[in-house]
């Protein structure tokens, strides 16, 4: 997290596709799909520029109207899209299905996609140099030459200084076999500093199904947070030797999808706005309170339908704090 000056407070690398959501049947009993902006990037972008952050996107998109959607969303979300760069290869398209929980899970149309066709050569290095944090998830090391252009853009930023955050967002359909995906989702959890993750991700990273011994592991890699979401049970996180269970705020719960980013994207809001020398020096309670933040803007989003459109405002993320209870 750089000194005040930056132009972004955060940008991101990575996957910006279409999310086609089931939304009811026909008069003839067909289900219905709405088209909506996902890419767990992106969604993470929209959630902190919805919450006042300075953000950016480096990505690609097709040469279509899908492409030409996404791009527009974007910028009607505050995300500035001077590096998203457009292909002949169709825009990547998944179909999300929902369970009676409202749990999801997805179909890609992706072989190729255009978000896979990002080169390094299409990258706006100049995002990159001025930004406080820069964002990527694994979705991006799935194919070349998206892997390269993605691991070379984090490591410029490493080497600029710049905060890394990292979602290893495990989509099994999307790599060859599971060795794979450990073997370079593992190479972007070694460039990270602050990781957020799931469950079965902390598993297949760590070895280790308990968060507070697959965390401490990660602690002591060097990462300066570690982030394990665990639904409605709510949130693990490890800050070196502080560690602690976060529940989650008691909501009707119709859609999971762009939960975590929404979660992850305000925490990355409030990082970037206090700084890194203010965060090594946040103690368990105001640590606790910027993870609540965060817990209570990835539960509204759970109570309406999509990834972008569900995302919450500042406001209803304090009065969810304020009149919510927990779900203990």
């Amino acid at each position: 997290m750089q000194a005040a000056g930056s132009e972004f407070d955060i940008a991101a690398i990575g996957e910006l596709l279409i999310d086609f959501t089931p939304a009811g049947f026909s008069e003839q009993g067909d289900m219905l799909f709405a088209r909506i902006a996902g890419g767990a990037p992106a969604n993470v972008l929209a959630a902190a520029s919805k919450l006042g952050c300075r953000t950016a996107f480096i990505g690609k998109v097709g040469q279509d109207a899908f492409g030409r959607f996404l791009n527009d969303t974007l910028q009607q979300a505050g995300i500035n899209t001077r590096g998203l760069v457009s292909s002949p290869y169709n825009t990547t398209l998944a179909f999300v299905t929902l369970d009676e929980h409202g749990d999801r899970s997805f179909s890609f149309y992706r072989k190729p996609g255009a978000d896979m066709m990002l080169d390094f050569s299409d990258v706006d290095t100049s995002i990159v140099e001025n930004c406080r944090i820069l964002h990527f998830g694994s979705v991006s090391l799935t194919d070349e030459p998206s892997r390269s252009a993605t691991l070379e853009t984090v490591r410029l930023a490493r080497s600029l200084g710049k905060t890394i955050s990292y979602d290893p967002n495990y989509r099994p359909l999307l790599w060859e076999n599971r060795d794979e995906a450990v073997r370079w989702m593992g190479e972007g959890l070694r460039l990270a500093d602050i990781v957020k993750m799931s469950e079965e991700e902390l598993f297949l990273l760590t070895g280790s199904k308990d968060p507070e011994e697959g965390t401490k592991y990660l602690a002591e890699e060097g990462k300066s947070l570690v982030l394990v979401s665990l639904g409605p049970k709510g949130a693990f996180y490890r800050k070196g030797e502080l560690c602690g269970l976060l529940p989650t705020y008691d909501v009707k719960t119709i859609d999971t999808n762009g939960a975590g980013d929404s979660f992850f994207g305000a925490i990355l809001c409030r990082l970037a706005k206090i700084g890194s020398s203010a965060f090594a020096r946040l103690d368990r309670q105001a640590l606790e309170e910027i993870l609540s933040y965060g817990n209570a803007a990835g539960s509204l989003t759970t109570t309406r339908k999509g990834s972008i459109p569900a995302l919450p405002t500042e406001e209803e993320i304090q009065r969810c704090r304020r009149e919510v209870p927990l779900l203990l």
